[in-house]
């Protein structure tokens, strides 16, 4: 049993089936006698937060940490160091948030609570579209994982940046000038030199706390620390920010993640009506991610191809491009975040069907992307 268990956690897509799993119970569990246990527990409070919140706020900013990790690695020596790898996937993830977007607000333009949505469907689950993209071993060529992984963390920082300005609460002055000076302390530290961790990491603490009580999404206090840790350290080869990379990702595919689809994916279906369920809400999001998605991406490869701005990477083709741009309406995780942001005071109707329609468009992304993957790449093994 231990050895299953050890294998299981050497997949390349144990992160992204795991998160399957706990999708999958939250919703079991939602809509079983268990229910009220589950919501009084997720709604219990611990040091003056709900356990949701703590979850949602405190172990997302660590999500969030680890992506200014990977961000700032891929902008320095990684798939966006040079303008020619970066500009393709770049101008992809434009588009396919862009559409996406655009086609939930064609739905929803007459809904104005409803238009606090916007953004839900602009999001692509790095984890989810990973894991995919793994089942399928080395007939995936190495240029095409790299142009998912490059498109899905610039997805994720325009998530960032979408949030930071449009998600925010009433701003606290005091709050907001702690967490300046606390990013300051941080940036100076960089500048320095320093490359213990436990300076970042204790001023970091401090700069989450100032975030959450400024009014500004707590979450992105993680990617702000993750800028400012330092890429090279004083000894040859040692490098604080892959050492933290390293050390925070099991944890967050294993354990920060898969808690976050368990506290958020339990829907209730027992007020959900046919009526509701194919209303603009749901409908949009699903169609934002399974067709806004592919066709943004696809149409922005297009044009930037046509006008000479970008090249295909090397041993892809479109049809590749279009498996890919298909398995990015995997919403998931961001989505769902994003959600919970946009309907935090509104009706509560509006967020489960939101969620609802993230389930369905990701899921739906999710096996047609494998399935056109699957047909466009070659049987044999790809040299990597």
């Amino acid at each position: 049993m231990d050895k299953l268990i050890r294998d299981f956690l050497r997949m390349e897509s144990a992160s992204g089936i795991l998160l399957v799993l706990a999708a999958a119970i939250a919703m079991l569990v939602a809509n079983s006698p268990l229910n009220e246990f589950y919501q009084g527990f997720l709604h219990s409070y611990l040091l003056g937060m709900s356990l949701s919140h703590w979850i949602n706020d405190g172990l997302m900013a660590i999500f969030f940490l680890l992506i200014g990790l990977e961000v700032k690695r891929e902008l320095l020596e990684g798939a966006l160091k040079s303008k020619e790898t970066a500009m393709f996937p770049a101008i992809a993830a434009v588009g396919g948030m862009l559409v996406p977007a655009l086609i939930y607000v064609m739905f929803n333009i007459d809904n104005e609570s409803a238009l606090a949505g916007w953004a839900i469907p602009a999001a692509t689950d790095i984890a989810f579209a990973l894991g995919i993209m793994a089942l399928l071993g080395n007939r995936v060529p190495a240029s095409l994982k790299v142009f998912l992984l490059a498109l899905a963390i610039i997805d994720d920082l325009g998530a960032v940046v979408i949030i930071a300005f449009f998600y925010t609460a009433d701003l606290s002055t005091l709050a907001l000038t702690a967490g300046f000076i606390s990013t300051a302390v941080l940036f100076w530290l960089n500048a320095k030199k320093v490359t213990k961790l436990s300076p970042y990491l204790i001023v970091g603490a401090i700069l989450w706390f100032a975030v959450l009580k400024s009014g500004v999404h707590a979450t992105l206090a993680g990617v702000v620390i993750g800028f400012a840790i330092p890429l090279k350290g004083e000894k040859d080869g040692h490098s604080p920010l892959k050492h933290l990379e390293h050390l925070l990702h099991p944890y967050v595919s294993f354990g920060v993640l898969p808690l976050f689809a368990l506290a958020n994916a339990g829907i209730s279906l027992e007020a959900v009506s046919i009526e509701g369920l194919t209303s603009m809400v749901p409908m949009g999001i699903a169609l934002g991610l399974l067709v806004g998605k592919p066709v943004g991406i696809m149409l922005f490869c297009w044009a930037s191809l046509k006008l000479k701005l970008t090249e295909l990477p090397v041993g892809i083709r479109m049809r590749h491009i279009f498996a890919v741009s298909v398995l990015c309406g995997i919403g998931f995780t961001m989505s769902i975040f994003i959600s919970s942001l946009a309907f935090e005071y509104e009706a509560e109707s509006l967020d489960t069907y939101a969620r609802l329609g993230i389930l369905m468009g990701s899921t739906i992304s999710a096996i047609l992307g494998y399935i056109l993957l699957r047909m466009s790449l070659p049987k044999e093994q790809a040299a990597q």
